[in-house]
């Protein structure tokens, strides 16, 4: 199964002070693999501008994945960015269609209750990993659904076929419960963004996750 570790949702309204490209940088640097540009306040041409700038941070380094916007995700790629897939969620395009839209490319896709899971299984071909929670309220999301908890996460894993990423208020010491759990990775926004050393912060949790294999 395909390791997915320490994963940083850069969401550009979490991360003020600095900018995103800052913390970006920094997650990079500490050893992040997987990175998610999400910008929900910003306009689809100043999204493409962040997610162009951001590929240079990270090519060659980690992964970037552009949150819900497809049209962002292949404006940047015909731009010549190294963007890697997408994320996205319940209420965006089917992601039957997204693969065919994308072509290649990683598709994540947030899934939570047992009959997405269930769905996630049937479109497994098209999706490469889900993303489940919120373990625990988060104020990054505010419609996240009710939260599943380190257990509700474990049995989550054990209904999908596909890599688990665990993501809702995540902190490096949950590393071990999620690797046990079956998880695939552990997703962060704050542990990141609002960090006062975002590549501190990102090494410690990239060395929590190697810890608990």
């Amino acid at each position: 199964m395909h390791d997915y570790g320490a994963y940083l949702v850069a969401n550009t309204a979490s991360c003020t002070p600095r900018s995103t490209l800052e913390v970006i940088e920094g997650a990079v640097a500490g050893g992040i693999q997987w990175i998610q540009l999400r910008a929900k306040d910003e306009t689809a041409r100043e999204f493409f501008e962040l997610a162009c700038a951001a590929a240079k941070l990270t090519e060659g380094k980690a992964q970037l994945l552009i949150n819900d916007r497809i049209d962002v995700y292949l404006a940047a790629r015909a731009a010549g960015a190294a963007v890697n897939g997408i994320h996205i969620g319940q209420k965006d395009v089917p992601v039957q269609l997204a693969r065919q839209i994308i072509g290649e490319g990683v598709i994540g896709l947030s899934a939570s209750s047992d009959e997405q899971l269930s769905q996630a299984n049937k479109d497994a071909a098209v999706i490469d990993y889900l993303g489940v929670g919120a373990v625990r309220a988060t104020p990054t999301k505010k419609d996240h659904p009710t939260p599943l908890g380190l257990n509700g996460f474990a049995r989550a894993t054990t209904l999908a076929s596909l890599p688990c990423v665990a993501i809702g208020a995540i902190t490096h010491e949950d590393a071990a419960a999620i690797r046990a759990g079956g998880g695939a990775g552990m997703a962060v926004v704050r542990a990141i963004c609002n960090a006062e050393d975002p590549q501190q912060a990102s090494a410690q949790l990239v060395s929590a996750w190697e810890a608990a294999k």
